[in-house]
């Protein structure tokens, strides 16, 4: 009650005849005017006030600001899982043994041999991690970010992974022209010191893009859509410590070589199984265009049942059911590949509920949000009530209940997570669902707006387009942040009633912040 004048002030500035740039912006933003709001009975506050930044109200409020969508220690780790994957293929696997020998070999001196194993592996470091950097100085990181929801980039990445899995099944070799590798091997015999181990590094990387590629193809795209500068960066170097630690280690080493598997069969195996994989991330990219541009082609059930099909056929795959063109006729099926049969089959099954609405809390993250299906026995579920700020809050104002705000996006796995795993606990849903005013805004929505607004913003102009464009903007001006998912309850007056929750999936803290707003709001009352 106290800030209700300075409020209404701010109000009549936005919607004034004289008003600034930024204030006419403003006022196209919001429908609502403060004349409007006036001339109801009730006291209401102005639209314009619902987007008043609130940004020292939550700090107050015990505030943190350590969320995003990808942790460092995440994208490396992921980078040297794939980098890990690398090794066992055809085109790198055979090579290491060759390669330590060359090193102990053309040494008389032992200490010396070693040395140039080690410098061979921090040069494959520093080709990986200049070609992360390379990435995000072409496209920089704001780009980065918006192709995370492009329709055009998200298909070419949906093809890109289908033409890389065609290639691990054996369809065809993608290779860079031979000359490359060959000009770089020359360059290595007629060099001598650092530089020619790191040429020999290079032509390493070169030889092996066949197996390399479409791994670290896959590693990029899925590290460089979290907007991060460094990401890319960060991604490469796991990978390169991967993919260099057996060269250095077995230079330590050479006793190790001895017990290395010999090449054969079993690689060929990861190839085709990487293929299965891929195939199935790379409908999560066609996923992500379809939800933001709202074609509805690929619904949740349509989702689930081409991923049943492609792990039920890499498990028949594996039980030696199915074969593909580098595949030996070897007719045994080892322990470890029946296990992984196990696994993949298990899976395949374990979807199969989710197309009548099971929530499926293992595939949250990249099946469509269930919003999307069309048949859903599964009752107990949170339905955003509206996906319009303003509406929401002016039915929230009406109804003399809280809001919780849920900014979310299309592409935004940690937002599926939560929504799988918190929000279909029952003492949770029960306080969304009858509590709060639940409005949802996804940030990556392309939907055009009726009209293009310009705002100012860190003294740049800029030109919202789409609907997703209005609610970042919101939640950046208005609460100071940019990464989703970001949940902030509100009373009727757009204040904060608590300090935001970004991505944690501890369901006992998740519901002591939804009774801390409700407590905080009822005093308020």
């Amino acid at each position: 009650a106290k800030a209700d004048k300075p409020e209404t002030k701010e109000a009549e500035e936005v919607t004034a005849p004289a008003a600034s740039k930024d204030s006419a912006a403003m006022m196209e933003l919001v429908p609502a005017s403060a004349t409007d709001a006036n001339a109801d009975i009730q006291p209401v506050v102005a639209s314009g006030d619902l987007w008043r930044p609130v940004i020292s109200e939550l700090q107050a409020l015990g505030e943190e600001h350590t969320q995003g969508d990808m942790s460092w220690i995440y994208i490396f780790v992921t980078g040297f899982l794939g980098g890990l994957l690398a090794l066992f293929t055809p085109c790198v696997w055979p090579i290491i043994p060759m390669t330590v020998s060359f090193f102990l070999k053309r040494s008389k001196d032992k200490k010396k041999g070693i040395r140039d194993a080690w410098t061979y592996g921090a040069s494959i470091v520093v080709i990986y991690v200049a070609l992360g950097l390379a990435i995000t100085l072409i496209f920089g990181a704001s780009a980065l970010n918006a192709l995370s929801t492009n329709a055009v980039f998200n298909i070419l990445f949906f093809l890109m992974l289908v033409i890389f899995a065609a290639s691990f099944f054996g369809a065809f070799e993608i290779r860079l022209p031979s000359k490359w590798g060959n000009a770089v091997d020359s360059k290595a015999e007629s060099t001598t010191g650092l530089l020619s181990i790191f040429l020999m590094a290079f032509t390493l990387s070169l030889v092996s893009f066949s197996c390399t590629g479409p791994i670290i193809g896959f590693l990029l795209v899925q590290v460089s859509t979290t907007g991060s500068v460094v990401a890319p960066a960060i991604g490469m170097l796991g990978f390169a410590i991967a993919l260099a630690l057996p060269f250095t280690l077995f230079a330590l080493f050479p006793s190790w070589l001895k017990s290395m598997p010999k090449s054969g069969g079993w690689m060929n195996v990861i190839k085709v199984t990487l293929g299965f994989l891929e195939l199935a991330f790379a409908l999560k990219f066609l996923s992500v265009a379809d939800l933001a541009y709202g074609w509805r082609l690929l619904d949740r059930e349509t989702f689930l049942a081409l991923w049943i099909v492609i792990f039920a056929l890499l498990g028949f795959y594996l039980l030696g059911k199915i074969k593909f063109p580098h595949d030996d006729d070897d007719n045994k099926v080892g322990v470890t590949r029946f296990f992984m049969a196990l696994i993949s089959l298990a899976f395949a099954v374990y979807m199969v509920p989710g197309l009548w609405g099971a929530p499926l809390k293992a595939v949250s993250a990249f099946a469509p949000p269930m919003h999307t299906q069309d048949f859903n026995l599964y009752k107990n579920e949170v339905h955003a009530k509206f996906d319009d700020y303003d509406l929401g809050m002016e039915y929230a104002r009406l109804n003399g209940k809280p809001v919780m705000l849920d900014f979310t996006g299309y592409g935004c796995v940690n937002c599926r997570k939560m929504e799988a795993a918190v929000w279909t606990d029952p003492k949770v849903s029960d306080l969304i669902n009858n509590d709060y005013v639940l409005i949802t805004l996804y940030v990556d929505n392309k939907t055009p707006l009726t009209e293009p607004v310009k705002i100012v913003e860190n003294g740049k102009e800029r030109t919202l387009r789409t609907v997703g464009d209005k609610w970042s903007y919101l939640q950046r001006v208005k609460f100071g942040a940019n990464a989703q998912p970001f949940y902030v309850l509100l009373d009727n007056q757009g204040s904060p009633l608590n300090k935001s929750y970004a991505y944690d999936e501890d369901i006992p803290k998740y519901i002591e912040f939804l009774q801390t707003g409700l407590e905080n709001y009822r005093k308020e009352k």
